[in-house]
């Protein structure tokens, strides 16, 4: 019996898989906190120019970057930086808004922070993914929680916006981090039938940061305390993370037997099986020695499309990421269109998912998760064309449309963590999780520039990411099922899966044709 056959047989859902599953989630309750906190810390008060001939007869310029002329007359000028700005502040206390005057000819510094950020995101899929395999999932992601905690305090202290910048962007970094070696080393440490039930609170873990971001936002309206506080929490994170072992399977592959066995008896001892285990030395050697060929190549990101079946893995699941992130974030960020308080309209989108999210994960724990992801995505993209045949006045009904579209996305992302995770085999599996997930930040980062082109046609937005969702969804129902299917370790075993998927095929062809001679 194969080693990995008696780890999903011996671990049950115990008490190491919940002790570690719940400090696993800890940290992810806070990241959606981190990528919609511009919300809140860059909203936008009202302001008017500080002039002495703003006020004219008692009124205001309608343009709020413009100041009457004279007393005299009722013309306008653009307000310049030595006249500076009023804000009404009586909503936000602070925002990097008022404090350092992004308004007006300056506008453009608030999305090139929320950029900068999402480009962090994605440089950190880039590099964390890669040293993760190299290195350990768990090395990696206590230095991401570190990364985010001193750089969200780096941002707090801030004395300009480009410092800001700076430290937004290594925040980012270290979000990426985070999410896709949280979320592998718990794949890796939990047993097959538990995987969609584990994936599923992460999931709602990751919803949970939206509605805690609307409840801290409102009693902390000066942004400083609000990035402070939001990142004070992932110093606790780091001492809880640290008594997660490393993955035994990521160890198998590195050949460090010894730590491995260390590691699964620690495992016995807390689930109560010192003296029954059934896992030996002899038993790890076994299993180590199975692939030793394979495991003495280092494998790089260009491994993910050097063979045909990683390649239609990787391209099907890049192309779904970028989508799914695409149309998201645009929605995700624009909540102030709706004219109601942004606080409400957060709690509200962020409490609507989780009933989605609940459906999505029964689907793929009994349908598959194919099914799930490539429904989730496409229907998404149904709903966002559906809402162009909205009228602008009806408001409730556009509200029901985002709502939808950000629910179905939303369940995307909890499935698709978990249909990535066990597509990749365990010596590619950061990496693979690394790549995708850098797809999906550059689709994040692309769509405010989408979003733009509405100063030309207005329904030209929602068009295009209607369209993109639908097309991309194709793809996903190409790949394999992993419903019921063990973790796979090595790229050969995803070939010798892949070949014999295409070999099932072509032998149920063939009786078809041979059904309809007869």
């Amino acid at each position: 019996m194969a080693l990995k056959d008696v780890l999903d047989k011996d671990s049950l859902f115990s008490p190491f898989q919940a002790t570690m599953v719940f400090f696993l989630c800890a940290p992810l309750t806070l990241v959606g906190t981190h990528n919609l906190m511009q919300i809140f810390t860059a909203a936008v008060p009202p302001h008017h120019c500080r002039s002495n001939i703003t006020m004219y007869h008692n009124r205001l310029p309608t343009d709020p970057c413009t100041r009457f002329v004279s007393f005299l007359t009722n013309d306008t000028e653009s307000c310049s930086d030595n006249d500076g700005w009023d804000y009404d502040l009586s909503v936000y206390t602070s925002t990097i808004i008022n404090e350092w005057n992004l308004v007006c000819q300056r506008e453009y510094m608030k999305e090139l922070a929320q950029s900068l950020y999402m480009a962090g995101v994605l440089v950190g899929a880039i590099v964390y993914g890669p040293l993760a395999d190299r290195f350990g999932r768990r090395v990696v992601l206590l230095c991401c929680l570190l990364q985010i905690a001193t750089m969200g305090i780096g941002a707090s202290l801030s004395p300009n916006i480009m410092v800001y910048c700076i430290f937004r962007f290594m925040t980012g970094m270290g979000i990426c981090g985070l999410i896709i070696n949280d979320l592998g080393l718990a794949m890796e440490w939990t047993p097959q039938r538990f995987r969609p039930m584990v994936s599923m609170l992460q999931g709602y873990c990751l919803s949970i940061g939206q509605t805690i971001l609307a409840g801290v936002a409102y009693a902390l309206t000066d942004w400083r305390w609000l990035q402070l506080a939001l990142s004070l929490p992932y110093f606790i994170f780091f001492i809880l993370v640290w008594w997660v072992p490393e993955s035994s399977r990521w160890l198998l592959l590195k050949k460090r037997t010894h730590q491995a066995l260390t590691n699964l008896n620690r495992v016995a001892r807390i689930n109560g099986k010192k003296g029954d285990s059934t896992i030996t030395l002899e038993m790890v050697k076994l299993e180590e020695q199975k692939d030793s060929p394979t495991r003495n190549n280092k494998l790089t990101p260009i491994d993910l499309f050097r063979t045909p079946a990683m390649r239609k893995i990787t391209i099907s699941l890049c192309m779904s990421w970028f989508s799914g992130s695409f149309c998201y974030f645009a929605l995700a960020m624009d909540i102030q269109r709706f004219g109601l308080s942004i606080y409400l309209v957060q709690v509200v989108f962020g409490c609507t998912e989780i009933p989605l999210r609940v459906l999505s994960t029964a689907t793929a724990a009994y349908i598959g998760r194919r099914f799930t992801v490539f429904s989730s995505l496409f229907l998404s993209g149904v709903f966002i064309l559906a809402s162009l045949a909205v009228p602008a006045d009806m408001l409730i009904l556009q509200m029901t449309f985002s709502i939808l579209v950000r629910g179905f996305l939303g369940s995307y992302f909890v499935c698709g963590y978990l249909y990535t995770a066990e597509l990749y085999p365990t010596e590619l599996r950061q990496t693979g999780m690394g790549f995708t997930n850098m797809m999906m930040r550059l689709g994040a980062v692309v769509s405010p520039l989408v979003t733009m082109t509405k100063a030309y046609m207005s329904f030209l937005p929602l068009l295009i990411f209607g369209v993109v969702s639908t097309v991309c969804s194709i793809p996903l129902l190409f790949l394999p099922e992993t419903l019921n299917s063990p973790l796979l370790d090595t790229v050969e075993e995803v070939e010798k899966g892949n070949r014999k998927e295409m070999n099932n095929n072509t032998t149920k062809e063939t009786q078809s044709v041979q059904n309809t001679k007869l």
